[in-house]
């Protein structure tokens, strides 16, 4: 935290941010904390006339019986500066000081002090006007004794994200209940998408009608959540995928937090986001700090602009997977609990033999675990399911040229275990007994050294032992009553930065190490846990009729090549329903492709039919986990369109699904989305997919079509005749 004791009433300034789409345009004058006079559209070279008058034409009027001074809206909106909504910080020093009033001592920008020559703030009105940057402001209040840190960053992909850091500069103890980062959008922006969901249909879209007031999404369940907002996107009532102004936002965060948007009377409407803290949580100590999660920020033309963003900026990041994802079969519901050697070693042949990269073995290989009843915890290898260990699965696995994986779940535990029955203590409580159970199963105070020592020295010994290249990281139910430490305080903060310490640990122990977040399925899918996550679990629900969905909105945040799709079993162990192979695999293959099925038991012709589409997705992995997402809107809510564009425009694949008997006989013409006006593309249809068509085919789809982008992308095609439930794949290939 910067101490700096420049005079506060220098600094008078304007920072513009800006890409070819993108402007984050900031003003921080009178000492006050940055307001965000415009976050949009590019606004194009501003010099600083056209700074002031973008600025003055900003003020809102008196709107009578308010307060007298222009009242902004900074980062971090306070009551003490006339602001009539949720403030960006809440809390007090025992009843004082629960409104702080910062003013400005620094400003930054990538890392370096802006400076004139007479001090780290500059004097006079000045302004900067930068690309892609990150800008750090220092603020304090004395008469409050806090010291503030506010972080914005416009990243190259048109993304933006903000956080706050609080401290502690006074003796006395200070209890902070809220620190929420806030983005203004236009009043305009009168709906809101977001997102509902349970185990199994997560990312279930949800609209509403925005008005005076506040729609506030909350998460209390310690974890992301299988119903969590994921993106809070607003925009002028209609917006869809390809059309609209819109602004979203996203928390990064993996406990419990909290996304709005709110309209007060005055005019003004705000985004804010962050973490949402249980009563007493955070208690500062003198000298103490807290830091916010980042809150996220994406705004373009249509739904699609924003995931473009997210999914640029996330490729860029240094830690991003490099190589191909690999194909991955996971046993789970292939034998479930019921694990020995010799089938496992029968379906890694039968893996390797259609394609497999990956083999994961799944629960059930540790200690009493022959049920979810017992076990969880004792993270040793049952000697009664593998009297010779992991290593003669795992050597004839590696043999076969596949990577092996294993499943844990090390944040959770069995009462009936012996780290259970060993140290009770170690179970997060909120009063004298234990929680409610669920799965049968309690959460371990990772906060508590002692424990997360034994648990992360256990991950590390099976990692030093044996050939793990993956691990699949489970988290099978909520944070209920979950208190830490000997007075039982609220601790999903400090369990959820346990969790990101010891990830971030056994990474710096194996590098290379993949990791994938899955909790009860899409149960914690975020960008804070992908900081440090190699792919996400889309959904225990590998029904291709729900995962067509699942996958596609969370799609919003997380790229393709993140996001676990597996070709299952018919029936759907979730669901019962019976689809073909070819509908299983075409929903699939638009994700990180894998299999959850006993393949051994598939006719000569499945596993052949499997091995193509296997085979299919190598030679397209490219473009699929390297494209621009695409998502149509459709006429007839029966039928639903999605695609990927490789960045050059030059390929493209579309998955165009029945999702039920339409309204009339033909779905019509579809538009085909992203691709350049200019070029000419031929259009045919993957005759792996053939199988799906119901009846006779227009010649188009039998010998393939060549149109303009332009007509493809504005008038469009009439789409193959398929039975519901099914889906065909069209392939667009320039050809100029």
């Amino acid at each position: 935290m910067s101490s700096s004791t420049v005079d506060h009433a220098v600094v008078d300034l304007g920072i513009v941010l800006q890409t070819e789409d993108v402007a984050l345009v900031l003003d921080i004058r009178g000492g006050g904390l940055p307001e965000v006079v415009h976050w949009g559209a590019a606004c194009g070279p501003l010099d600083a006339a056209s700074f002031d008058a973008l600025t003055r034409t900003g003020v809102f009027p008196d709107a009578g019986s308010e307060v007298d001074a222009v009242v902004p809206v900074s980062l971090l909106p306070e009551l003490s500066r006339g602001w009539s909504g949720t403030p960006g910080i809440s809390g007090s020093r025992d009843g004082a000081h629960w409104s702080p009033r910062f003013e400005v001592t620094g400003v930054r920008v990538d890392g370096a002090p802006l400076e004139d020559g007479s001090g780290p703030v500059p004097t006079g009105r000045r302004l900067v006007s930068l690309g892609p940057a990150s800008v750090q402001v220092s603020a304090r209040d004395d008469e409050a004794q806090l010291e503030l840190e506010l972080d914005v960053e416009l990243t190259a992909s048109g993304a933006i994200r903000t956080r706050a850091a609080l401290r502690n500069a006074g003796v006395d103890g200070y209890a902070l209940d809220a620190l929420l980062p806030t983005l203004p959008v236009p009043l305009e922006a009168d709906e809101a998408l977001d997102f509902a969901g349970r185990w199994a249909v997560e990312r279930v879209p949800q609209r509403r009608r925005l008005g005076v007031g506040a729609h506030r999404r909350e998460n209390r369940r310690g974890r992301t959540g299988l119903g969590s907002a994921l993106v809070l996107a607003v925009g002028r009532h209609g917006f869809d995928e390809a059309s609209g102004e819109v602004w979203g936002i996203h928390v990064g965060w993996s406990g419990d937090h909290v996304h709005q948007v709110e309209r007060v009377a005055e005019g003004r409407q705000v985004l804010a986001g962050g973490e949402l803290l249980l009563p007493g949580e955070i208690r500062l100590g003198a000298g103490e700090e807290y830091r916010s999660p980042w809150l996220y920020g994406f705004h373009g033309q249509g739904l699609d602009a924003l995931a473009a963003q997210s999914h640029r900026m996330l490729r860029a990041r240094p830690q991003h997977p490099l190589s191909p994802r690999p194909v991955t079969l996971n046993v789970w519901e292939a034998v479930y609990f019921d694990q020995n050697e010799q089938d496992l070693v029968e379906l890694a042949d039968a893996a390797a033999s259609v394609g497999v990269e990956r083999f994961v073995l799944d629960d059930g290989w540790f200690g009493a675990r022959r049920n979810d009843r017992a076990g969880l915890g004792d993270w040793t290898v049952s000697p009664e399911v593998w009297p010779q260990g992991l290593h003669p699965l795992i050597d004839h696995v590696r043999g076969l040229g596949m990577q092996f994986g294993l499943w844990v779940e090390p944040e959770m535990v069995n009462p009936d275990s012996d780290l259970a029955r060993a140290h009770p203590d170690w179970i997060m409580s909120a009063r004298s007994e234990w929680p409610l159970t669920g799965r049968h199963q309690q959460v371990l105070d990772l906060a508590n050294p002692a424990c997360y020592a034994h648990v992360r020295d256990a991950l590390i010994a099976l990692l030093d032992e044996y050939d793990i290249a993956y691990l699949k990281w489970d988290h099978n139910r909520d944070l209920v009553e979950a208190g830490t430490g000997s007075r039982r305080a609220p601790g999903v903060h400090g369990q959820t930065l346990a969790f990101y310490a010891l990830v971030d640990e056994l990474k710096r122990h194996q590098p290379g190490l993949e990791i994938e977040s899955c909790s009860s399925g899409g149960g914690r899918v975020d960008l804070g846990v992908l900081e440090r996550t190699d792919r996400v679990w889309g959904s225990d629900d590998n029904d291709p009729l729900e995962r067509r969905r699942i996958n596609a909105w969370t799609a919003q945040l997380v790229p393709p090549e993140l996001i676990g799709a597996h070709i299952a079993s018919a029936p759907s162990h979730v669901t019962g329903r019976t689809h073909t192979l070819a509908f299983r695999a075409s929903v699939a293959l638009f994700g990180h492709l894998g299999v959850e099925a006993d393949i051994r038991g598939w006719s000569d012709d499945e596993r052949a039919q499997l091995a193509e589409w296997i085979a299919l997705h190598k030679r397209e992995r490219a473009l699929l986990h390297g494209g621009r997402t695409v998502r149509a809107q459709t006429p007839d809510p029966a039928f639903a369109l999605q695609g990927v564009i490789a960045e050059d425009g030059g390929r493209a694949l579309y998955l165009f699904t029945a999702l039920a008997l339409g309204a009339t006989a033909s779905a019509g013409r579809f538009r085909l989305p992203g691709l350049d006006d200019g070029r000419r593309y031929r259009v045919e249809i993957e005759p792996l997919s053939l199988r799906g068509l119901a009846g006779n085919a227009a010649a188009w789809q039998q010998d393939g079509v060549e149109l303009t982008g332009r007509i493809l992308g504005r008038i469009g095609i009439v789409m193959p005749s398929v039975h519901p439930e099914t889906a065909v794949i069209l392939r667009a290939t320039a050809v100029d």
